[in-house]
């Protein structure tokens, strides 16, 4: 059974203090509310697993404030070499020294508004793959090229360099993929279902094509896109979409368990 995902990328928003808050009320949910108790065992058997992913300088506030293994932490971006003459940027070991079990490559806002190539994708997903963070990989079209009939196209092409040197047993055991059409995030419209699944399905086709059934069975594969508690139910019942990366809606804590719940 794949575990469900519920992650939250934080993007520019909440500061150290703001993260240790949010992390010790999320805590708090999990020892005293019932649903938090569900939740909290369902991450203890291994039903469910939740991320959050505050900005660089939040990590390690966020990381000190938990009291358990029940949140995991992720980065929003790091470069591929491990040290070196890079003003501004952060590496694998820093981020793990910091308290990183994840951190998410190729977001559509570094691919689209930092114009980060495929090419820089997969030396940063090799990277993550090569120390002990593993990747959270994101990959989604443009509206015009959905509008176009290109999403499949897109879709290949974004994965076909990401896993040209990956074997089977790493995309099965080490890679998540998120499925993040662009059109839908921050802007409050959602891929329908029936339109996620189907994207969500496809990618699980690719990989079978590529490292067989085995391997595909096991990628978990998340969608994001304007998740709120509203839709995260009906998204999450999908066949092919193991959990949800989330933007706004993981920023205040009742909602993001809220979304939590709806994973149970």
């Amino acid at each position: 059974m794949r575990a469900k995902m519920i992650a939250g990328n934080w993007k520019m928003n909440s500061g150290a203090a703001a993260a240790a808050d949010f992390v010790e009320k999320l805590e708090t949910w999990f020892a005293d509310s019932p649903e938090g108790r569900q939740a909290a065992s369902a991450v203890r058997e291994g039903r469910v697993e939740i991320v959050i992913a505050p900005p660089f300088t939040s990590i390690a506030s966020a990381h000190a404030a938990k009291k358990s293994d029940l949140i995991n932490i992720a980065a929003q971006n790091i470069h591929h070499r491990q040290k070196g003459a890079f003003t501004g940027e952060i590496s694998l070991p820093m981020i793990e020294e910091a308290g990183c079990r994840y951190v998410i490559i190729g977001h559509s806002e570094r691919r689209h508004v930092f114009k980060e190539t495929n090419e820089d994708l997969e030396k940063k997903l090799i990277a993550a793959l090569e120390s002990r963070v593993l990747p959270i990989f994101c990959i989604g079209e443009l509206l015009e090229e959905r509008e176009s009939g290109d999403t499949k196209r897109v879709l290949a092409s974004q994965l076909e360099s990401a896993w040209r040197s990956l074997t089977s047993d790493v995309v099965a055991e080490m890679v998540v993929i998120a499925y993040e059409p662009v059109w839908a995030i921050g802007t409050g419209k959602t891929a329908s279902d029936a339109d996620a699944e189907e994207a969500c399905d496809y990618i699980r086709t690719l990989a079978c094509d590529k490292f067989g059934i085995a391997a595909s069975d096991s990628l978990r594969i998340l969608y994001g896109g304007s998740v709120k508690p509203e839709n995260s139910g009906s998204l999450l019942s999908q066949k092919n979409i193991d959990g949800l990366l989330i933007g706004g809606a993981s920023l205040e804590v009742e909602s993001f368990e809220k979304i939590i719940e709806t994973s149970l």
